[in-house]
């Protein structure tokens, strides 16, 4: 009886069930359930890339494609199967398209990182790794939108982490506002 007792009544688990992976390049996802206290039974998932107990997608993929696994999710003794897609895409080269910009105090910014290159129909993603960098008024979305409204004026440079399809690099975003 309690096998067939439900984790939970919602039907999904999982926050995000589909991860864009890049031939040859390590995956490094996790896989965020929608409740505390959750592990996940480890395997593999496609050809060099597996998940551990605590959800973390590990490995190079080795071909592309579209693969989908089932995932055992568990809490306590009672356990689930999600189904987690990862498509996994060709290593194409990809640059960052613009990494200065110019603004004045008191005045709106409005720019975009973008990315030259890169597999088609997939979003670059943007984090900046140190907040303590950005200026105050300004932000860096995770769209690459560089906006707000600076304070001061001076240089700045803001690290960046891109990534396209788990292929990422590390940039520096310059804003030189005078």
């Amino acid at each position: 009886m309690a096998g067939e007792t439900p984790l939970v009544p919602e039907d999904d688990l999982l926050v995000e069930d589909t991860f864009y992976l890049t031939e040859g390049i390590e995956a490094s996802e996790n896989l965020l359930p929608l409740h505390k206290g959750v592990t996940f039974q480890a395997g593999y998932l496609a050809a060099g890339v597996s998940v551990d107990a605590a959800g973390r997608l590990t490995g190079a993929p080795q071909r592309s494609g579209t693969y989908a696994a089932p995932v055992r999710v568990c809490s306590g003794q009672l356990c689930e199967e999600e189904h987690v897609r990862l498509i996994v895409l060709q290593n194409v080269p990809w640059e960052p398209r613009q990494l200065t910009f110019f603004g004045r105090p008191g005045t709106p910014l409005d720019g975009e990182i973008g990315v030259e290159g890169g597999p088609g129909g997939v979003l670059p993603t943007f984090t900046v790794t140190d907040h303590a960098k950005v200026p105050k008024g300004v932000a860096v979305g995770p769209d690459g939108h560089v906006g707000g409204v600076p304070e001061a004026a001076g240089i700045s440079e803001i690290p960046v982490r891109v990534c396209v399809a788990g292929n990422c690099a590390g940039v520096v975003v310059r804003l030189i506002v005078v």
